[in-house]
């Protein structure tokens, strides 16, 4: 037979092969990579029955040895069976209980206005350092509450045009209606020591010094 001149062939490449022949070479592919990868005793379709031969209990398919059965696998039914098998378990699968929400009671108070308050200008005598004293009077304040307070940037607060020279201390204790002082923008130091923040409470007076500048 002349494969020379045969179309598509070359000298001694043995002519092309036919779509039988790629299936065989993707099939014996698709083996060697099963058996690379796949573990076959854990194979929940995987049965090897009386006659020697194996079967695909998902696909009801025989196979002669092992290598083809994990082709099979690898193949577009299996793969197929596989999707469809899933999609029922998941769907006759009983829907799991949502996780219960715990519960957070949230305090309610109705507003009594605004707490009074003094402030003064003081110089400490030993450092010379100003500071301003700022006196929050909370004579009803709530039960187990502790009066809370931060500082809040010019360009947080919506009331006036943003001003970096400046910030906002905000004082708030239930049920009294939340306070700001607007102080000069100062960097204030996160440990306790001189210039540092200090919000001690007596009795029912907030007390909070803060630099002055």
């Amino acid at each position: 037979m002349d494969f020379q001149h045969r179309p598509g062939g070359k000298t001694g490449s043995g002519g092309v092969a036919s779509s039988s022949e790629s299936n065989r070479d993707r099939r014996e592919r698709l083996r060697q990579l099963a058996l690379e990868t796949i573990d076959i005793n854990k194979d929940p379709y995987f049965m090897k029955n009386h006659l020697g031969s194996y079967e695909c209990k998902l696909c009801l398919t025989l196979h002669n040895n092992e290598g083809s059965y994990l082709a099979h696998t690898q193949g577009k039914k299996h793969q197929t069976n596989l999707a469809r098998r899933a999609a029922k378990e998941a769907k006759e699968a009983p829907a799991q209980p949502a996780p219960e929400k715990v519960k957070v009671e949230v305090k309610k108070f109705v507003k009594i206005g605004r707490p009074g308050y003094k402030v003064t200008k003081q110089r400490d005598s030993e450092m010379g350092q100003q500071s301003l004293l700022f006196q929050i009077d909370y004579p009803e304040i709530a039960e187990g509450i502790m009066p809370r307070h931060r500082f809040m940037s010019a360009y947080e607060q919506r009331i006036e045009p943003p001003d970096r020279r400046w910030q906002y201390l905000l004082m708030a204790a239930e049920p009294y209606e939340t306070i700001a002082f607007k102080v000069a923008s100062c960097s204030l130091p996160s440990k306790p020591g001189p210039g540092a923040a200090a919000f001690p409470m007596e009795g029912r007076l907030l007390f909070c010094t803060i630099p002055a500048h």
